[in-house]
């Protein structure tokens, strides 16, 4: 159990005065990040939406924030000594990155697993990673017992005063740009950025609201918080907050001043995600897109509010990226695949494709299936995948083909 910090205040880890020290000691080590309304993500969501892009941070994260407080705060010994953390994402690469810069040898455990690209950008930054276990869990313990064993200090990513206080600074950036915010809007894993968060934003504005928000698959905190058992697991986009225990500290700071909890399930967090790339131009892992994907999942809750959402890191894979977009193309119809049932006869797909070129869909790729279908020796399915401009033109498509007697049926995304 994490013992609490000498930095508590009125019987919280942290206070509004910590998060100040913090600001001042990282002042000019992490970039200001800009806070800015979006015009169309405010049409969309009927809210007045502002966003703080700290996906713009050298690491792409806001973790740099907590990890460089806590590494100022070291002794000259305990520098010496060097740091060590468990994790596979943005707290590991942004305590390497502050490390090296300050000289302090940092020591990085991950899963085995760990998808090579955060390895090699971890070790970029100058840290020796370790491999170790097959869940996040054996890599914590592994890093626990190193510490132990060689005398390294253990930088916890949530649940240590130091690190919640430097994440609060992203708060107090949001407050003094826009000071007259309704509520925050911020992403919750193990509660270390809404902890420092709704520090500031109580002891500036008591009236303002701070509402967390969870992926429906790990609901840790908001589990916590009602009393309740729910299961955490599961694949998710918002692998950045997929936490499955919250922590001890940012537990108390949460209950004493977040106002609610929310959770969103995997559809809006991919819709979020591509809205945030092809409306705002910025790319935000699934993590930083949780906000707004609260104000889509739960619209009536944050209409007519003066929003500000934390874009707290932009490290999605390439790959998964791409997929989101083509899936959210999908469903808004603009590519779309089509099983069509043809008579094997010459001149049968010339004749489809006839129909597609008089409605003006592009298509993309064609696949002829003869053998293993149910239908006689002489029948065959043909799938189309097409680009469409919306999906009252797929519609126009749909019903052209069917018009000229063919079997069409649209092979939807879940």
């Amino acid at each position: 159990m994490t013992v609490p910090s000498p930095l508590a205040h009125n019987n919280l880890p942290i206070c509004l005065a910590d998060v100040e020290a913090a600001a001042i000691a990282i002042e000019g080590a992490v970039i200001r990040t800009p806070c800015l309304r979006s015009e169309t993500l405010s049409q969309v969501t009927g809210a007045d939406v502002w966003l703080k892009f700290e996906n713009l941070q050298f690491t792409a994260a806001y973790k740099e924030r907590g990890a460089l407080n806590k590494l100022l705060s070291l002794t000259p010994e305990e520098r010496a000594r060097g740091v060590i953390a468990a994790s596979a994402g943005n707290h590991a690469q942004g305590l390497a990155y502050h490390a090296r810069r300050l000289g302090i040898p940092a020591t990085i455990v991950m899963p085995r697993f760990t998808p090579i690209v955060k390895v090699q950008q971890t070790e970029g930054h100058g840290a020796h990673v370790v491999l170790h276990g097959e869940k996040f869990e054996d890599a914590d313990a592994h890093a626990h017992e190193l510490a132990a064993k060689r005398g390294f200090v253990f930088v916890h990513p949530f649940d240590d005063a130091r690190v919640m206080a430097g994440q609060g600074t992203v708060g107090l950036e949001m407050l003094a740009d826009v000071p007259d915010l309704d509520m925050l809007v911020v992403p919750i894993g193990g509660g270390g950025l809404i902890s420092g968060i709704s520090t500031v934003a109580k002891a500036l504005k008591p009236g303002i609201e701070v509402i967390g928000v969870e992926a429906e698959l790990y609901p840790s905190m908001y589990a916590l918080m009602k009393g309740q058992t729910m299961v955490c697991d599961g694949d998710t986009l918002a692998e950045g907050i997929a936490v499955k225990t919250p922590g001890v500290l940012t537990s108390q700071v949460v209950r004493a001043l977040v106002d609610d909890i929310v959770l969103v399930g995997e559809r809006d967090l991919e819709t979020a995600v591509s809205m945030l790339l092809t409306i705002e131009k910025t790319v935000v892992e699934g993590a930083g897109a949780a906000g707004l994907a609260a104000l889509l999942a739960h619209p009536r809750r944050f209409r007519g509010l003066k929003v500000g959402l934390v874009l707290c890191g932009g490290n999605i894979d390439t790959r998964l990226l791409a997929n989101v977009l083509l899936r959210e193309l999908a469903r808004s119809g603009r590519l779309a695949r089509l099983r069509i049932r043809l008579k094997d006869r010459p001149g049968a797909l010339f004749e489809v494709a006839r129909i597609f070129d008089q409605q003006q869909v592009n298509i993309i790729e064609i696949y002829h299936q003869r053998v293993f279908t149910n239908l006689p020796a002489k029948g065959l399915i043909t799938d189309i995948e097409c680009e469409t401009r919306d999906r009252d033109h797929l519609d126009r498509l749909i019903e052209a083909l069917r018009a000229a007697s063919y079997e069409v049926r649209s092979i939807e995304t879940d």
